[in-house]
């Protein structure tokens, strides 16, 4: 039973970055996905594909792997840098600009 313990990234329909401050560990599958043929559903008889454990730490999550004999990859976010411009939404409906705003 093999883990991968990453952060996950932040929703992309949003600019914003909760959820993305914890660990995850997910198990990988352990055997494929199969379509029932009455239905069309996909199944699969691996419940450790379904488990995802969540720490606020990475050592937390690595500590209970090894605790738990769970072999374990770690993949490690990729910094995002922030995209502040300068005055930003406001500049607007600033009192000082050089032009009126409007419509």
């Amino acid at each position: 039973m093999r883990a991968r313990i990453y952060q996950p990234a932040r929703n992309a329909m949003q600019s914003g970055t909760a959820k993305t401050h914890h660990w995850i560990l997910e198990f990988a599958p352990g055997s494929a996905r199969e379509v029932d043929p009455l239905m069309g559903w996909t199944s699969t008889t691996d419940t450790q594909s379904q488990v995802r454990l969540r720490f606020e730490t990475r050592e937390e999550a690595e500590a209970y792997a090894a605790q738990h004999d769970i072999a374990f990859t770690v993949a490690e976010p990729k910094p995002r840098k922030a995209n502040i411009r300068p005055r930003g939404y406001g500049e607007n409906f600033a009192t000082d600009r050089r032009s009126p705003w409007t419509h």
